[in-house]
């Protein structure tokens, strides 16, 4: 299982048998590089912890314990939080400041704890069967025991092929599943398992003044920053130019004594290049900075990726991530980055949409968008260009067509429910099925009552941020034993944010109104003045061209036929609209190529 997972820790290894249970531990060092080995014992040998991740706030439980009468024999993380589940119990998750994937051995009380960050940073996988319970940071790792079932569930593959990814708490096989974001699972005696969330985000809009808000969220993200630069190893920043990356890089400048190094990633494509807003603010802050463009052959390490991800993934966005991360590698071991800021606030394209579909597109009379608005957007072709107005034009009346309850959705939503029955063979994946978007209807009904952009907002850290962007992030930076930190999910900025009016969030049409304003004065002009661009790869066209010989092997009709999943009569109904330049189906046909990829990696016979 350690050997799996070596390159999410290529420095230090350990494994420990505790009676009826086994730790075992691959680390990255970033603090304290010669005595935070684990697993991690305390004084008389009764508890034990293996622990990924990293804790920002574990001076200060130190000192605390150390004044409660705890001894600390190392300088390392972990250890503050084996005392303090000494201290304080189950109860420590929620004293943490950081990302986390934990496991402890009470060998007092004969159980096992297994906890998640609150954001779900880090990942942390479960199989139980009638003999035995598995953890891992990977799905690889489970698989390594003997006896571990690898049956595909329906279900998440049709998530999968829907959202693109595979929401929690499943997984792609059945018998696998994920412990969600700010939970941990409690096994006691042979039997008895729990799961227990720790942390619970409540929005609730607060009568905050502009000014005010503005100065807070300054105050949050810098010492967010600040607390993320604690490390005993050399660390630097992605840079792509947007506004989350550069407030990131902003706020390292002026806490840093050296130049901060910056790495960003670009593309030969005008339209999906953004390298001169990075040299913008690299300019600005005196970083050192290095950029790395990226061609179609960079999509032969598509068989790669897939193996790191453990399960299919489908954002076209591993590619520059994996890629920027591998850079980035030869000079640091640690990178923050700028995500979460869409999700926190309302960055994304969907949430322009939604304000223009309540103010003027659902006021059309239902005649004049069926015969009019809905059939020209359908006779428009696509267009190369990464946007444009064309290509934002169809996909809004695509998401027109969803339940209403999935407005919110719209752009995060790649299968049409008219699709999903000529896709999936029906002995599979029955046509009559529900329960497709359910997780999103749960969540959205946590959400009730609020006002659209909290809502929406709510959702995306729920699901896209945690089961999609999170996941990308951690695979492809620890693919190349890089550790990436991601400053503005500390869940007090997380907190903050769902304390705002939605006039602070977004103001008309203009998005990330709050942050823009905090941080206006560290921007240079160029990054003022840009639009949202989002990180992502040319793929609808790398397809008609580089990868045509790639999708028509993976995606070939004695292949589907024999897997006995799909449709292939509708798979190459689809490749020949998207190769004839009629439709852009690059992202049903891109997921359909990961998933083929990661079933032949993974040796899955259904």
């Amino acid at each position: 299982m350690c050997d799996a997972m070596r390159h999410r820790g290529p420095d230090d290894e350990g494994q420990k048998i505790l009676g009826r249970a086994g730790l075992g531990m691959r680390r990255l060092s970033i603090i304290d590089l010669d005595t935070g080995h684990q697993p991690m014992g305390n004084k008389d040998g009764s508890v034990w912890i293996v622990f990924n991740g990293e804790i920002y706030n574990y001076r200060e439980l130190r000192r605390e314990l150390e004044g409660l009468g705890y001894r600390f024999q190392t300088r390392s993380d972990t250890e503050s939080i084996l005392h303090g589940y000494e201290a304080w119990g189950e109860s420590v998750f929620e004293r943490l400041n950081g990302m986390f994937g934990i496991a402890i051995r009470d060998c007092r009380e004969d159980k096992l704890l297994l906890a998640r960050d609150r954001l779900g940073i880090k990942p942390l996988y479960l199989y139980e069967d009638d003999e035995k319970w598995i953890f891992g940071s990977e799905i690889k790792a489970v698989l390594q025991c003997p006896g571990v079932r690898r049956r595909i569930d329906p279900e998440s593959l049709d998530r999968f092929m829907t959202f693109e990814y595979i929401p929690a708490p499943g997984s792609i096989f059945k018998d696998i599943r994920k412990l969600q974001q700010g939970h941990y699972c409690l096994i006691r005696g042979s039997n008895q398992q729990s799961i227990r969330p720790f942390w619970k985000l409540h929005p609730a809009e607060k009568p905050w003044k502009e000014d005010e808000a503005a100065q807070r969220l300054r105050e949050l993200v810098r010492d967010s920053v600040r607390l993320r630069l604690i490390s005993d190893v050399p660390l630097g920043a992605f840079l792509s130019g947007g506004i989350d990356s550069t407030t990131v890089v902003s706020q390292m400048a002026g806490l840093m004594d050296r130049p901060v190094k910056t790495f960003s990633i670009g593309f030969k494509e005008s339209s999906y290049n953004e390298l001169e807003y990075a040299r913008a603010v690299a300019d600005r802050y005196g970083t050192e900075h290095h950029e790395f463009v990226i061609e179609a052959k960079a999509l032969d390490l598509a068989e790669k990726l897939v193996g790191f991800l453990d399960e299919p993934l489908g954002d076209f966005s591993i590619f520059p991530t994996y890629l920027v991360s591998r850079m980035a590698r030869d000079f640091v071991t640690v990178c923050l980055s700028g995500d979460g800021g869409d999700e926190l606030f309302a960055g994304y394209d969907a949430y322009r949409a939604q304000r223009f579909d309540r103010q003027f597109y659902h006021k059309l009379p239902r005649v004049v968008k069926r015969r009019l608005v809905e059939p020209a957007a359908r006779a428009l072709p696509p267009t190369e260009k990464k946007k444009g107005a064309i290509n934002s034009f169809k996909r809004f009346i695509d998401g027109t067509r969803l339940p209403k309850s999935l407005h919110h959705a719209r752009w995060m939503v790649f299968l049409a429910e008219e699709e999903r029955g000529r896709l999936f063979r029906e002995d599979f994946l029955p046509a009559g099925r529900t329960g497709t978007y359910d997780f999103i209807e749960r969540v959205a009904g946590e959400a009730e009552g609020l006002h659209d952009i909290t809502r929406m907002g709510y959702i995306d850290v729920q699901s896209y941020l945690a089961d999609d962007i999170l996941v990308k992030v951690d695979r492809m930076s620890m693919a190349v034993s890089l550790e990436a930190r991601v400053p503005l999910l500390d869940h007090r900025i997380v907190e903050f944010a769902f304390t705002l009016p939605p006039h602070l969030k977004m103001r008309a049409l203009k998005t990330k109104y709050l942050l823009k304003k905090a941080f206006h004065d560290d921007f240079p002009p160029e990054i003022r003045r840009r639009g949202k661009q989002g990180f992502s790869i040319p793929i609808k066209n790398w397809i008609r061209e580089d990868l045509r010989g790639m999708m028509t092997d993976l995606l070939a009709e004695r292949r589907l036929k024999q897997q006995g999943f799909f449709n292939p009569v509708f798979v190459h109904q689809m490749m020949r609209e998207h190769l004839d330049g009629r439709e852009n189906h690059s992202h049903k046909l891109w997921a359909l190529m990961v998933f083929q990829l990661w079933y032949d990696q993974y040796g899955v016979k259904g």
